[in-house]
């Protein structure tokens, strides 16, 4: 599916995108990509905007240099910046008359089942009123520990909840290379990305600058989450002009194309799953049930790694502790240690109260 082709698309602008090497606000650029934006819309599209921007912006504003900033200083620093950023975007597009929303996010948000509805219902409410959300990480209460570390992922994850077609990461360089274009010049474009284990495996990328975090690596991984979603993920140059424009009209930059998913959206949300809260190791016998469609029961666990409660997100290793499955447990850690090994009948007995027969239900469970 192409971009003229997608009905719903997420598109990630940097920090280097806004804010050029001498800390001044690209304004030209960002009224052609208002411009780009508006002509998606004429085109039926429903659009959502991921932009970083804010502790950029807030750095300018204060004079302070974003590399020097610690975590408490950097969340006040977003805050000032925040309204920077969204007085910046709302008096670009309206020259276009295209009205925004704000949306934070933090990485709960998306983890957490319920929250994850509300945000896609939220999304979808704000296309009803024919407004553009404008999505950012929400740096003023993020900590390092639950933080996406870039909007890459969080852009694929956007993505992910609201059912986008395409997602298009602005980059400052073409696409995916063979080699770092900015250190060697026999680099070549990849145009098409179908395979990630085999079409990447010999490639390995990293690059920051002053005002951006994460490079190839991060929107390698963002491309790990669309590629299980059903959703297409460009990176193309966003230094020009009409960036989106570009993309509609010409081949230069890189498409990762996604496997036809089957996978339901309850299955899409469990499988992208950024940070499995633990491990249960799980005997040949119960791989093969699980092979064959069937729940995980305790008899067939072996271990377990890691503290979490019922409901979280776990991942299900084989003997080889290879990651064989991802999935929802109906027990917490503690409550799965007392009942490893046992068979379903004997569990009431063990644990004092009646609950579910199976530690994660087939409906709850993705194999990788």
């Amino acid at each position: 599916m192409s971009l003229k082709d997608s009905k719903i698309i997420v598109i990630k602008i940097g920090s280097s995108l806004l804010v050029d090497n001498d800390r001044k606000i690209k304004r030209k650029w960002l009224l052609s990509f208002a411009k780009d934006i508006q002509k998606l819309k004429n085109m039926n599209k429903k659009v959502i905007i991921v932009s970083s921007g804010a502790i950029a912006l807030g750095c300018i504003k204060m004079n302070f240099n974003k590399k020097n900033l610690k975590l408490d200083k950097s969340q006040a620093i977003a805050s000032i910046g925040q309204i920077e950023l969204m007085n910046l975007l709302t008096e670009t597009f309206s020259n276009y008359n295209l009205n925004i929303s704000q949306i934070l996010l933090t990485l709960e948000d998306t983890e957490e089942r319920r929250r994850s509805l509300n945000a896609k219902r939220t999304l979808g409410n704000l296309f009803d009123l024919d407004f553009i959300p404008i999505v950012n990480e929400n740096d003023t209460i993020a900590t390092s520990e639950i933080k996406y570390g870039d909007n890459d992922r969080l852009a694929s994850r956007v993505a992910q909840i609201s059912n986008a077609d395409s997602l298009v990461l602005l980059s400052d360089v073409d696409g995916l290379f063979t080699k770092n274009p900015k250190l060697s010049k026999d680099a070549k474009l990849i145009k098409k990305v179908e395979n990630l284990n085999e079409d990447l495996k010999n490639l390995n990328f990293k690059g920051v600058n002053e005002l951006g975090s994460g490079g190839m690596n991060t929107k390698i991984e963002a491309a790990k989450i669309c590629y299980l979603s059903g959703c297409n993920m460009i990176i193309a140059n966003g230094l020009h002009f009409n960036p989106i424009d570009r993309i509609l009209k010409q081949n230069n930059y890189t498409i990762f194309v996604s496997k036809v998913s089957k996978l339901d959206a309850r299955k899409k949300w469990i499988i992208s799953s950024i940070s499995p809260k633990g491990e249960l190791i799980i005997d040949e016998g119960a791989k093969k049930a699980l092979k064959n469609g069937k729940s995980l029961l305790a008899a067939g666990i072996k271990k377990v790694n890691g503290k979490f409660n019922k409901g979280d997100h776990i991942k299900i290793l084989d003997k080889f502790n290879k990651e064989f499955a991802r999935g929802l447990c109906s027990f917490s850690s503690s409550e799965v240690e007392k009942i490893l090994g046992h068979q379903s009948k004997e569990i009431k007995k063990i644990l004092g109260y009646i609950t579910k027969s199976e530690v994660v239900h087939k409906d709850d469970m993705v194999e990788i």
